[in-house]
């Protein structure tokens, strides 16, 4: 039963069929791998937890411990501007985690072992596909 549908751009048709799948035979060990998915979720959050703000003063009568502080000039402009960093929703995007190697394919259980983290919980969708690298030619320090 098919439960996940995803179509992949390819270079050519060639040796492809209408509704082939794609396993993990075409990967090999030290390949170059972008892994996308989506990020863990951490519903509503606040400043702290979603921008990394720190704390107000805890003593002295202070009463803004967890707040964010200024929003904002007063009068001028009179609003707020769009990008202000505030509590919302927080995590639940598509990520992409680039470059990372391949350390192992096991074609029998259609294991990919990836060397460092892949975005989401375990068991979450991930799409896998090979390196897009932009650059990698280039000499470090300039163009080549």
């Amino acid at each position: 039963m098919l439960r996940h549908l995803t179509e992949y751009r390819v270079d050519s048709l060639d040796g492809l069929e209408l509704g082939a799948s794609i396993t993990v035979q075409s990967f090999s060990a030290g390949q170059k791998v972008d892994v996308s998915g989506d990020t863990m979720g951490r519903g509503f959050s606040g400043y702290q937890k979603r921008h990394g703000f720190s704390r107000g003063p805890m003593s002295h009568g202070s009463k803004n411990h967890r707040e964010p502080g200024s929003t904002g000039a007063g009068t001028t402009p009179g609003r707020i501007y769009p990008g202000k960093r505030m509590a919302g929703r927080y995590g639940g995007k598509q990520v992409t985690t680039r470059s990372l190697t391949v350390i192992q394919v096991d074609s029998e259980r259609d294991l990919l072992v990836v060397k460092g983290s892949v975005p989401g919980k375990p068991g979450a969708l991930l799409n896998i596909r090979p390196a897009n690298r932009v650059g990698s030619n280039l000499v470090k320090g300039g163009k080549s």
